[in-house]
């Protein structure tokens, strides 16, 4: 069935209102029947008015929402003719243009954009009554007073009732965006000015810690070399003279000991400090540290107990940094216990993902007011009396370290109960490591840095012996090093020594000579032990000799920069007599397979 007509609907319901009024059942007669229609007709086009003033209350009351809108709005509504005049304008926007909207009617808008702006206005105005999609650009506008605002135009184009185009502009303006752009870009210059400043800052103390460790560990390699000596020497020593010399040591090694924590401290501080973060294995690192802190705590009476590891146990966290936090908290442990005491090491896997390793010792135990004080450089809280020895740096160095893993370092202790100092770290899944192949390389430096830590217990060894004649060129510009590596070889029956002060000299001597093994120093006059190495080895002559840095330059950039660049080992400075021998045996045997081997080629 078809929906009724609405005037079909109006007619009925006239009808019915009329019959309503006048309940009449006889049946009508032609004039009433005529004046019937005429009432109906009358309802009719009463209820159509009201229907209308309705729709006309709607229609004003929307069109003054739409008004207050259109000129009420944020931004400014304005419309332009095809020739660029403006047909209409919100009050906002008239504002913005910074003039009065009856003056702006009809005027060209071309006349308001600022004179450097005005080619881009004319070629984007052409542009947008072309385009189909809305168009976006940015200008300057000047108002009659001369002030200038930064606006956004967003434009749309329509078609009127006549036929004409024309262009229906959204005017926002952005001064204060332009504004504060400009602010955030000066200040982001500031503060690039201020990071180059500081990088540089950085640069130079790092260069600086660089320096004074070279310097510091210069007059050590002759301090110490020759205490060696002197305790290895023929005849040996006395046991008063042996007892003095044993001290010497001691007091090198320590003062060396000391130069390394504060120079890694300042590293830190200076945000110079590169981490070798991988997935190692805990068990191997506990049982490092455990064969190296073992004779220590035998000889000052301590019981010390490592836990048990899973093998499958892995942390991420950077190898050697690690060990040294353990060895720092485990010989602070043995330090400062009592006759007779134990250190006990502990391991307990967390549920955040963490391993949490505590180092308990059976000590004095520290106070409250001690505890605060904790991990502040250079306080040994009130041990500096005692008889034993420290800098109050490990534990300092030892936090930073941590936090630079990602991990967390804490202590709990009890007077007269002991102290359990104890480090978080990341446990990973697996054994992948994911640094690169040149940093697993294991530098000689590790070596040197476990025998200074045997040097206190260890009994000199007599030096290994050579069996065949051997040429060794040493390039050094320090007269007392030289001197100091004159003694050593000299105790070691056919080798021959030969002396350069300078790269240039140490080259022209290899080139001459063609010395079994070749010991470098980096920072020498003229040019440095890299580049007389880059030199060595581009010369087929003297590609094939092994070279082995001493070096004072001791920083881990620079051990890693000399593996790069070559050298078959890195010895820093001061030298540990015994050490080195064992390293220079292992490259006199490399040498002699490769003239073996050339010897073979060549038949």
């Amino acid at each position: 069935m078809s929906e009724s007509h609405p005037s079909d609907v109006l007619r009925k319901m006239a009808e019915e209102k009329l019959a309503h009024e006048n309940d009449d059942s006889s049946p009508p007669r032609s004039a009433e029947e005529l004046l019937h229609e005429l009432q109906v007709h009358q309802i009719e086009l009463e209820m159509q008015n009201e229907e209308l003033r309705h729709a006309q209350i709607a229609l004003e009351i929307a069109r003054d929402r739409y008004v207050d809108l259109y000129e009420f709005a944020p931004v400014g509504y304005l419309t332009l003719s095809h020739d660029s005049k403006i047909n209409s304008i919100n009050l906002n926007g008239s504002s913005m243009l910074g003039e009065d909207r009856k003056k702006l009617l009809h005027r060209s808008f071309s006349n308001l954009v600022a004179p450097e702006h005005h080619d881009c206005w004319l070629g984007f105005f052409s542009d947008a009554l072309e385009a189909i999609d809305k168009q976006t650009c940015e200008l300057t506008l000047q108002h009659a007073d001369g002030k200038r605002i930064e606006v956004r135009l967003d434009c749309l184009r329509i078609k009127t009732d006549d036929a004409d185009t024309e262009l229906r502009i959204a005017l926002t303006d952005v001064s204060e965006q332009k504004r504060l752009a400009h602010v955030l870009e000066d200040n982001n210059a500031d503060l690039s000015r201020a990071k180059s400043l500081a990088d540089k800052a950085n640069l130079a103390k790092s260069d600086f810690i660089s320096s004074m460790s070279h310097e510091l560990r210069s007059p050590l390699n002759a301090i110490l070399g020759f205490a060696q000596l002197l305790e290895a020497g023929n005849p040996l020593p006395t046991p008063s003279q042996k007892g003095r010399i044993e001290q010497i040591i001691q007091a090198g090694w320590y003062l060396l000991g000391l130069i390394n924590e504060i120079l890694d401290l300042a590293m830190i501080e200076s945000g110079r400090h590169p981490m070798k973060m991988e997935n190692i294995s805990l068990s191997e690192v506990l049982l490092d540290c455990q064969s190296m802190i073992e004779p220590q705590a035998k000889k000052k009476g301590i019981h010390i107990d490592f836990a048990k590891v899973d093998e499958q146990c892995f942390v991420y966290a950077d190898r050697i940094r690690l060990k040294q936090i353990l060895i720092n908290l485990v010989t602070n442990a043995i330090k400062y216990n009592r006759p007779g005491g134990a250190v006990n090491v502990a391991v307990q896997t967390n549920s955040d993902g963490r391993v949490h390793i505590g180092v308990q010792d059976s000590g004095a135990g520290l106070s409250a007011e001690n505890l605060k004080q904790l991990f502040q450089p250079f306080n040994r809280l009130g041990q500096q009396t005692g008889s034993e020895e420290g800098s109050g740096i490990g534990l300092v160095l030892s936090k930073r370290l941590v936090e630079l893993m990602g991990g967390r370092i804490g202590v709990e202790s009890v007077v007269g109960v002991g102290s359990v100092f104890w480090i978080e770290v990341h446990l990973t899944d697996s054994a992948e490591s994911d640094v690169s192949e040149f940093a697993l390389l294991k530098p000689v430096h590790d070596v040197v840095q476990a025998a200074i830590q045997a040097a206190f217990r260890a009994t000199p060894e007599p030096f290994p012996l050579m069996v065949a004649p051997r040429t060794v060129l040493y390039v050094e510009d320090n007269h007392a090093n030289m001197m100091l590596m004159e003694q050593i070889l000299e105790r070691q029956s056919g080798i021959k020594l030969l002396k350069a002060g300078n790269g240039a000299s140490g080259i022209a001597l290899a080139r001459i000579h063609v010395p079994d093994v070749i010991l470098m120093d980096i920072n020498l006059p003229g040019i440095s032990g890299v580049q007389a190495l880059r030199i060595l080895r581009a010369d087929p002559a003297t590609a094939h000799i092994p070279v082995i840095a001493i070096s004072a330059n001791a920083m881990q950039r620079d051990i890693e920069n000399g593996l790069e660049a070559g050298f078959m080992g890195y010895i820093t400075k001061p030298i540990k007599v015994t050490e080195f021998m064992e390293v220079l045996e292992t490259a006199l045997q490399l040498s002699q397979k490769i003239k073996d081997a050339k010897k073979e080629a060549d038949k």
